[in-house]
């Protein structure tokens, strides 16, 4: 079984966040997906507009995902990657090279991101 895991916000749940995570699943039979706590986010300077205990359940509906755990900081992923035997970690090319010291633990893998549609200029247009 190979198993994969990203990690995201997953504030405003959009077609882009639902690529991201088919996109992932299909590189493995099993996608774990660590989700922003509230608090993690505050320390980012990032407030979200759905609280993570509900971004966590939205996220566990979704078909592709077999397992959702919290990210409650930076250092969590070398232990999350042991932890749960992860073979591929995965993240949006917008964060290109910055995840690559866990290449010393499994592959990495940084997919495009869906054009035309983010939780950035979806804020943006509700501020309208």
């Amino acid at each position: 079984m190979k198993t994969v895991i990203t990690y995201g916000t997953f504030d405003l749940f959009h077609v882009g966040h639902l690529n991201l995570l088919r996109r992932a699943k299909e590189l493995g039979d099993y996608l774990i997906v660590a989700v922003s706590s509230d608090e993690f986010n505050l320390g980012k300077n990032k407030v979200c507009k759905i609280k993570d205990t509900d971004r966590m359940k939205i996220v566990e509906a979704i078909k592709y995902v077999d397992k959702v755990i919290p990210e409650t900081s930076w250092e969590q992923k070398i232990e999350d990657v042991k932890k749960y035997n992860v073979d591929v970690f995965v993240m949006g090319d917008d964060w290109k090279g910055k995840f690559d010291f866990l290449k010393d633990y499994c592959e990495v893998v940084y997919l495009p991101r869906t054009e035309g549609i983010s939780t950035t200029q979806l804020k943006g247009e509700l501020k309208g």
